[in-house]
């Protein structure tokens, strides 16, 4: 068991009581300059950053990766705006539920309340650093984070400023640590500290996830890959169809809620289909597809099975031509993981069943994947994005954050 995470461990434990019991205008004030101490820094945090980035040019890491790792003014701005969003966001501890009067008298109030001490795992992209600690300590909890190795100079320098923001106000810096050690057994040492560390969030690729959700031994909130798919209904819309996939393709392919896949109607594809492949090669897509999609356009490789399957983070989409909407749901609900999908269509009626028959955590029509995230769902930053089915799905913010507890008062009852 590494030192360095059990010690931190304890004092984040301990840090945690503290900040349950911060009131609403101190967690504001902090978040506040928090925000202002960020870009304050501005020249150290992009120091730091360019260090890792090179480091990570070096070791060879892919355009997705090295976009996902890369800060510049505007995204440690947006760093900032979040946290301010967060301040200006109702704080969810303590928000009353629910209240009953039972016969005998008893009073029962369900409450929320932070969860304690929260782990989270992430890969390559600092601005999860400030984003965590923005939530977790709005919502009331102390924050263990272990960011990838690629990222460790850009992390030390963001949680450097914002500990010391906790200290001008007298908080435990301890309210927000980062593992140092870039150490991978650190992570296994995490998972197993779980007298300590109340709830586990892995955020990053697939790998990371399924190492956290079979190995910890603490409550894990999975958020899960995005193999999105933009489905192009008959009655699409052809302007519509060309540039909310293009967006949805294009505008981040290295992130989970880009789309990975498109599938269209085979009464809409001879006509729409070639006006959307020549708009996403013009970004230079890699695109590969079924037979149908091939007998339209020559460039188009042929897909695999596995292809179906793959988040691809990257400039390739898969391309399927399906004979209605019932197959298109059926071919969502198969190769999806349940993150986000999208369906272009004027159609009303096609729009409700597709929206009600998908399994997924965000279902959008007439609208781009991209939006499916905390600052477009006006959360402020996220903790990530859920794919699960119990306590949280999709984009994670304050609420998601918080567990609740009963606080029962009564005038004396004892029961017969």
């Amino acid at each position: 068991m590494s030192i360095e995470v059990s010690n931190k461990a304890i004092a984040g434990a301990l840090a945690a009581k503290t900040l349950e019991l911060l009131s609403t205008d101190i967690k504001n004030t902090i978040l506040a300059d928090m925000a202002a101490a960020l870009i304050k820094a501005k020249d150290e945090i992009l120091h730091a950053n360019a260090s890792d980035v090179t480091n990570g040019k070096n070791k060879g890491l892919s355009p997705a990766l090295l976009d996902r790792l890369k800060l510049d003014e505007k995204r440690l701005k947006q760093m900032a705006d979040g946290l301010i969003i967060v301040k200006d966001l109702p704080d969810p501890v303590g928000e009353e539920l629910s209240r009953t009067t039972r016969p005998n008298g008893l009073l029962i109030r369900k409450v929320r309340v932070p969860f304690g001490l929260i782990g989270i795992i992430y890969e390559s992209r600092p601005n999860v650093t400030a984003d965590a600690a923005g939530l977790c300590l709005k919502s009331g909890n102390a924050v263990l984070l272990k960011g990838g190795s690629d990222a460790i100079n850009s992390n030390k320098a963001i949680v450097k400023v914002l500990q010391e923001v906790l200290a001008v106000h007298k908080v435990p810096k301890e309210a927000v640590q980062l593992i140092e050690t870039t150490d991978h057994k650190a992570v296994t040492d995490m998972l197993r500290l779980k007298q300590y560390i109340d709830l586990i969030i892995p955020r990053g690729g697939a790998g990371l996830i399924k190492e956290v959700v079979e190995n910890s031994l603490i409550p894990v909130i999975e958020t899960g890959i995005g193999n999105c798919h933009v489905y192009i209904h008959s009655e699409a819309d052809p302007q519509k169809a060309v540039e909310i996939t293009f967006n949805a393709k294009v505008q981040r392919p290295s992130v989970c809620n880009a789309a990975e896949k498109l599938l269209i109607d085979e009464t809409h594809a001879y006509k729409v289909l070639p006006l959307i492949l020549a708009k996403l090669k013009t970004a230079g897509v890699e695109l590969r597809g079924d037979k149908a999609s091939r007998l339209i356009d020559n460039d188009i490789k042929e897909a695999t099975q596995d292809d179906w399957y793959t988040e691809y983070l990257a400039l390739i989409m898969g391309v399927k031509v399906v004979k209605d909407h019932h197959e298109a749901i059926l071919h969502i609900n198969k190769y999806g993981s349940k993150h986000s999908e999208a369906i272009v269509t004027e159609n009303e009626k096609v729009a409700k069943e597709f929206m009600e028959r998908v399994d997924a955590a965000s279902v959008l029509w007439n609208a781009s994947t991209r939006f499916t995230d905390g600052g477009e769902f006006g959360f402020g930053a996220e903790i990530g994005i859920s794919t699960q089915k119990l306590h949280a799905r999709g984009p994670m913010g304050l609420p998601e954050l918080t567990t609740y507890k009963y606080l029962v008062k009564g005038t004396g009852q004892i029961r017969q």
